[in-house]
């Protein structure tokens, strides 16, 4: 069985998503040329539920898309929290905001347009939360980046970390090699504990110290 497969039968026994998610994943593909970019209903809901067990005041997204992401993380916010989320391209950003509106959450959702290694450090925030999922080529640099920023016993999650399970093939290709050395460094670093999940496509959790 491969991830796909294992992904695929996970979902047949996730709660589905709601109608908002549900209308904004099927926009995403009929109108995006890289749909499964969102996250999705098993992700989804597991970003959902560590929201939810975490009650965060702050969490920071790096990576906006359309909007999947930061709707499901944006639901355990504790009252009064809020959710930075940073995307590149503007056309994603309104795509994600007619969402962020339609689920209710306008108010709790601060969207972004830019670069994040510009945005994040005029933000002046401390994270609860932090979720990656960008240009792999940056976790590195932005693992550093925020990590200061995110309080003790706080948690950095990074997506896509396995990368379709070719981190574990020993795959020579740039964006394989990227991601095993971003994935060591996090097994290398003291300041921090981790658990590599293979849910959906891997995603890195870490705990601050």
């Amino acid at each position: 069985m491969n991830l796909r497969q294992l992904a695929a039968f996970c979902e047949s026994f996730t709660t589905p998503p709601s109608q908002v998610l549900y209308e904004l994943e099927r926009e995403t593909y009929l109108k995006t040329i890289a749909p499964q970019m969102a996250a999705g209903r098993l992700q989804g809901q597991f970003l959902r539920f560590l929201s939810w067990m975490l009650r965060p005041n702050r969490i920071l997204e790096v990576g906006t898309f359309t909007g999947y992401s930061a709707i499901c993380l944006a639901e355990g916010l504790a009252e009064g929290g809020l959710l930075h989320t940073i995307e590149a391209n503007p056309e994603f950003t309104f795509f994600g905001e007619k969402y962020f509106a339609k689920a209710g959450l306008s108010n709790r959702i601060v969207a972004h347009t830019g670069n994040a290694f510009d945005i994040i450090p005029t933000l002046g925030e401390t994270y609860d939360l932090v979720f990656i999922d960008s240009n792999k080529n940056d976790y590195a640099a932005l693992y550093d980046l925020v990590l200061d920023q995110v309080r003790p016993g706080g948690f950095l999650l990074t997506d896509n970390v396995l990368w379709d399970g070719k981190v574990m093939t020993g795959a020579k290709d740039r964006d394989t090699q990227t991601i095993r050395s971003f994935i060591q460094k996090v097994q290398d670093d003291p300041r921090v504990e981790n658990a590599l999940l293979p849910v959906r496509d891997g995603v890195m959790v870490t705990r601050k110290l």
